[in-house]
């Protein structure tokens, strides 16, 4: 087995919550007292081109929000929408260690909206750990596509057989698998230690 030198991570569901899924959602509905049909399909419509860097917040919030007077304001649902973001401590100590060790190149392959993503990179201090964020928002491509991982080893010019990419979603590892890379599928602190292990990553 070819010795793991890089690490890719997905980022929402692994070391933090999802920035912008169906449960903070369908908060955000019961909040703000939005009709949640009507939000969800306004949405779903919206969000493939907002998580792939082509529309900004704003255009989102313009289309799913703010095509109708509103009791409140966009600023104060933005805010919500960060507000939704938390740590995985467990998990981001795991993360942490393997990056003090500094025997691996790490980056982050994420989908993830252009403005949320940014939040998320300054207000938990990514960088301390990722070398590279290859997310939704900057290479235009979203997980599961193939595409993005094709971006992510080409541009860090890493040997697939010597990466090992982790992420919460099963279809999200079918296409890495495919190009050659080692995956985990995450689950839970403990379970993500013990597969790290196998793959002879100091944890």
């Amino acid at each position: 087995m070819p010795k793991i030198t890089t690490l890719f991570w997905d980022i929402g569901g692994v070391i933090l919550t999802n920035g912008w899924d169906h449960v903070s959602r369908k908060e955000a509905a019961n909040t703000f007292g939005l009709d949640w049909e009507e939000f969800r399909e306004r949405h779903h419509l919206s969000f493939p081109a907002f998580d792939s860097g082509l529309i900004t917040l704003n255009e989102y919030l313009d289309r799913t929000l703010f095509f109708r007077p509103r009791t409140f304001t966009r600023e104060e649902f933005s805010a919500f929408m960060f507000a939704q973001s938390k740590e995985y401590l467990e998990t981001r100590a795991i993360l942490d260690k393997v990056t003090a060790s500094g025997k691996y190149y790490i980056g982050a392959i994420n989908n993830e909206p252009r403005e949320l993503n940014q939040y998320r990179i300054e207000a938990f201090h990514l960088r301390r750990n990722f070398l590279v964020f290859f997310s939704s928002c900057y290479v235009r491509t979203r997980k599961p596509e193939e595409l993005i991982f094709r971006i992510a080893l080409e541009v860090t010019q890493r040997p697939p057989e010597e990466c090992l990419f982790i992420d919460d979603r099963p279809l999200n590892l079918e296409s890495p698998r495919r190009l050659g890379m080692n995956t985990i599928h995450h689950q839970n602190a403990g379970q993500l230690r013990s597969e790290l292990g196998k793959h002879g990553v100091e944890v």
